[in-house]
């Protein structure tokens, strides 16, 4: 069974990402998070809303999605906050073992 993913979230503060990254990090809960600036355009009350946001890409195991996405939620700022989880279905293994090792 695979066992890795990437949990992917984004948020239009920066203070808000570096906050997410770094709670995950200290507590064990991602091998890795990667922000970037993005130009996002989504539905919101009925009206187009186009803003710039910070996309946050998180490598983690899948045993710890749950938790993840719960302290995502209790740190993002957003009603509704995308969190999203992707499977790795192939890498290499010096890779998957590097997040093994660096998460509980």
């Amino acid at each position: 069974m695979n066992k890795y993913c990437i949990i992917t979230t984004a948020c239009n503060k920066k203070e808000i990402a570096d906050k997410i990254t770094k709670h995950l990090l200290t507590n064990r809960l991602a091998a890795c998070c990667q922000v970037f600036p993005i130009q996002s355009s989504y539905w919101w009350e009925e009206e187009i809303v186009e803003e710039m946001e910070y996309f946050i890409q998180i490598k983690t195991k899948k045993s710890l999605f749950e938790t993840v996405k719960e302290e995502i939620i209790k740190v993002h700022d957003y009603n509704v906050c995308e969190v999203a989880s992707y499977d790795i279905t192939n890498g290499s293994e010096q890779f998957l073992n590097w997040i093994d090792y660096e998460t509980k």
